[in-house]
C-alpha cells in the first residue's frame, strides 16, 4: 500500500474567516501574499515583520501584533499557519491551532499539516491551484506556469 497521503482541492470561502499566521519571515510573507487576495484580513503575530507585508495594496489588510507566539491569539481562527523558524515551536502551533478548531499548516514539517499551499493561477473569474502532494514543489510549478502560459494566450477565459 502506497503511504502518500493525497490530499483533496478544497476551494473555499476565506473572506470573513480568521486566519492566523505565527511568524513574520520569508515564508510567512510568501503564504500571506498568497493569501491576500481571498481574505478580508491576515493576522499576523510575530516580533518582526518581512519588509515586503510593511505597504500592501488597496483593500488588503493585516493586522500585525507585534509580539511573540501566544496560543490565545488562535481562538475562532479558522486556518492557523505556523511560520517560525523554530521547528519545535511551529508543532507547538499545530496542536494548539488543531485543539482551537482550525486547519493548520507548518512550513517546517509537510507531516503536521492539514492542507499544502498550492501553486496558484488566477485570472478572474477563473482560480486555479495546483500540488503535487508536497512531494515535488519544482513539477507543481511546472505545471502551474504550462497551465499559466496556456490560459493567458486563450483570450476567451
Amino acid at each position: 500500500m502506497n503511504d502518500t497521503h493525497l490530499f483533496f482541492p478544497l476551494f473555499v470561502d476565506l473572506t470573513e474567516k480568521k486566519v492566523v499566521v505565527v511568524g513574520g519571515g520569508t515564508i510567512a510573507a510568501r503564504r500571506i501574499r498568497t493569501l491576500l487576495p481571498f481574505c478580508r484580513r491576515i493576522t499576523v503575530l510575530s516580533p518582526s515583520l518581512d519588509p515586503s507585508l510593511q505597504k500592501l495594496p488597496d483593500g488588503q489588510s493585516l493586522i500585525w501584533i507585534q509580539d511573540s507566539y501566544q496560543k490565545e491569539a488562535l481562538s475562532g481562527a479558522a486556518i492557523v499557519l505556523a511560520c517560525t523558524d523554530d521547528p519545535s515551536l511551529n508543532e507547538e502551533i499545530c496542536r494548539d491551532g488543531r485543539m482551537a478548531g482550525a486547519l493548520v499548516n507548518s512550513c517546517s514539517k509537510k507531516q503536521q499539516c492539514d492542507f499544502y499551499f498550492p501553486g496558484i493561477l488566477r485570472k478572474d473569474p477563473v482560480v486555479v491551484g495546483i500540488t503535487a502532494s508536497g512531494q515535488d514543489h519544482h513539477l507543481a510549478r511546472m505545471v502551474r506556469e504550462r497551465i499559466q502560459s496556456s490560459v493567458m494566450e486563450d483570450s476567451d477565459i
